[in-house]
């Protein structure tokens, strides 16, 4: 099958565009992008395909794709900005600023607890209308006065959708912002990123339509947390894709990107907090967001995982970021990742219109990050 992909990948990097290439010879893909940055300067900037199931509308330059979990890295970054500033501490009790969450055993969990899904809220377990998540006091409400599913602090069961309430609420009682609001005038805006948690109505036109997976992800034996993260029928939002999805602002599932726009973003972490030029968070910031809160095997992802403040640290050699040993990022729903190597200095994204059935480590952007590390 013939593909016309557009873009910049110079020589040096000729292996990523052949792996860019195959995947979608090979059927994998129906619209991507993957973007890369060294030292903070774009190197590569790829994109093919078609931004819609019918095919009809070319994946373009300005196509935003919604990201689902990889949303996480962006929000665990702004929070990060918050503790540079002195408004948050990742040390500091959820209660202390949520007083309400102190209820049913959870009053000694810390905010880096929190954000390295230790809460013991993987997700409701009362039954709710799936239009519900649309009520964010109502479910921060539920959530304060939630019983744990296991014991807080006492490793991690992944949130999928709760992580984006608990951090939501936690960032605006520290700061008097929303998460999505604080993205857009503290990054989007100044840097030119092409990035949301809350997408305008004016901007919906240029949303990607996403192929779903045809089948659940394999999460291993069902348990309790894993029933409520994935399988009740109110687990996720209803009306993904609609109009009240993308303007909402979920901060764990529905933000939507440009593959550059993420890795610039991500580049904060490759290149020593700084942006641009200009140092949005210190080193000491730097390491409390990125070193280790918890580790083992995952109590809803079948998975051994090592948790930074919000972020995934590679936790084996080569996966699930390549081989950098600080290497950290997130994964989302179907396949997009963005991730940041420390060490190499590289940031990186995927982004793409056919989902696939994998949590973590989709086929496809490993194939492009290992060809990029065999390029440098």
């Amino acid at each position: 099958m013939s593909i016309d992909i557009q873009g910049v990948c110079p020589d040096r990097f000729a292996a990523v565009r052949e792996a860019f290439a195959a995947n979608f010879a090979e059927g994998r893909e129906l619209g991507a992008a993957f973007a890369v940055r060294l030292d903070g300067e774009p190197v590569i900037d790829l994109r093919a395909g078609h931004a819609d199931r019918a095919r009809t509308r070319p994946f373009a330059e300005d196509t935003l794709t919604p990201v689902f979990s990889t949303t996480k890295a962006v929000a665990a970054l702004v929070i990060a900005r918050a503790v540079d500033e002195g408004l948050l501490d990742y040390e500091q009790t959820v209660a202390s600023l949520w007083p309400e969450f102190a209820q049913a055993g959870k009053a000694r969990l810390t905010v880096a607890e929190a954000l390295s899904h230790q809460a013991g809220l993987s997700g409701l377990t009362e039954p709710m209308d799936p239009a519900d998540w649309y009520d964010w006091d109502g479910v921060c409400a539920r959530l304060g006065a939630m019983a744990p599913l296991w014991p807080p602090g006492e490793g991690s069961g992944y949130h999928p959708v709760t992580w984006g309430y608990l951090a939501g609420e936690i960032f605006h009682r520290a700061t008097g912002r929303s998460l999505g609001r604080a993205l857009a005038e503290d990054f989007a805006g100044p840097f030119g990123l092409d990035l949301w948690i809350g997408l305008p109505d004016a901007e919906h036109g240029r949303a990607a339509e996403l192929q779903r997976p045809g089948a659940m992800p394999d999460l291993g034996p069902l348990t309790e947390a894993k029933r409520a993260a994935f399988l009740t029928p109110w687990a996720s939002p209803g009306g993904r894709a609609s109009a009240d999805w993308r303007r909402a602002e979920i901060p764990s599932v529905n933000g939507h990107a440009t593959a550059p726009a993420l890795a610039k973003l991500m580049s904060l972490v490759a290149c020593g907090g700084r942006l641009d030029g200009r140092q949005m968070l210190s080193p000491a910031t730097l390491e409390a967001l990125t070193r280790e809160r918890t580790a083992g095997e995952d109590r809803v992802l079948p998975y051994r995982l090592s948790w930074a403040a919000g972020l995934t640290r590679t936790s084996a050699p080569g996966w699930p970021f390549g081989p950098g040993a600080r290497s950290v990022g997130h994964y989302g729903w179907g396949g997009s990742c963005a991730f940041a190597d420390p060490d190499a200095r590289i940031s990186g994204a995927y982004v793409l219109t056919r989902q696939s059935t994998e949590l973590v480590g989709d086929a496809r952007p490993l194939r492009l990050i290992e060809a990029l590390y065999r390029s440098l």
